[in-house]
């Protein structure tokens, strides 16, 4: 609870003379207050950033129904919980701003990515497992009796 968050501490870095102390708030200076939030990591392309999506129910009075809503928030990965994968789900906690559109920072993994996940938010099927020389030549001799 180094800080204030029920959250368990990672391992300290590898190389202390090249992280970034000024942008972690476990061994650095970057302080942690506000919403804590959980979701699912959408997108990992940018370097020390990625993009959280939350899916949260919206009442819609007039039919007394719920409506599905999501939003995409971008997040900062420190040093220590580096490389995260699409998938994954955190848990991201409000900080002061990063940048012009980060005021997040993931703060603890709580949910690795399985593969079905991962085709599932991409939009690819999985890849079907590829077929051995031996399976081919058995298929062939098949055919031609």
């Amino acid at each position: 609870m180094a800080i204030g968050l029920d959250v368990e501490t990672p391992p300290e870095p590898e190389n202390p003379e090249e992280y970034d102390y000024e942008t972690c708030p476990f061994y650095g200076e970057l302080p942690v207050r506000g919403q804590i939030l959980e979701g699912t990591v959408v997108s990992t392309d940018m370097e020390k950033t990625v993009i959280v999506e939350r899916e949260y129910d919206v009442t819609v009075p007039k039919y007394d129904r719920q409506m599905k809503r999501r939003s995409r928030i971008p997040a900062h990965v420190p040093g220590v919980l580096e490389p995260l994968s699409v998938g994954d789900t955190v848990k991201i906690a409000e900080t002061r701003p990063l940048s012009k559109t980060k005021s997040h920072v993931v703060v603890e993994v709580t949910e690795e990515a399985t593969a079905e996940d991962i085709a599932e938010l991409t939009g690819q099927a999985e890849p079907e497992p590829e077929l051995s020389p031996e399976d081919l030549t058995t298929t062939e001799d098949e055919g031609d009796q």
